[in-house]
C-alpha cells in the first residue's frame, strides 16, 4: 500500500504531536493500512450482498458503523 510516512507525520501533528519519530510514523502507517484493509473487506462484502461489483461510499460508511 502506498500511504506515505509524510502523511502519517501530518496526522500525528494534527493530533497534537510536536515531534514525531520515524518509528512512530511506521507504526501508524501499519495500523492505518491494517484498518483500511479490514474496512475494505467489510465494504466489499456489503457491495456483494447488494449484488454489486463496485464498492460505494455507502458500503464504506456501513462498514465503519459496524466496527
Amino acid at each position: 500500500m502506498s500511504v506515505s510516512l509524510a502523511a502519517m507525520e501530518e496526522l500525528l501533528r494534527r493530533g497534537g504531536a510536536e515531534r514525531v519519530s520515524e518509528d512512530a510514523k511506521i507504526a501508524l502507517k501499519k495500523a492505518v493500512e491494517d484498518y483500511a484493509i479490514k474496512i475494505g473487506g467489510s465494504a466489499s462484502k456489503y457491495a456483494r450482498h447488494a449484488r454489486r461489483k463496485t464498492v460505494k461510499s455507502q458500503d464504506i460508511e456501513l462498514a465503519l458503523q459496524k466496527q
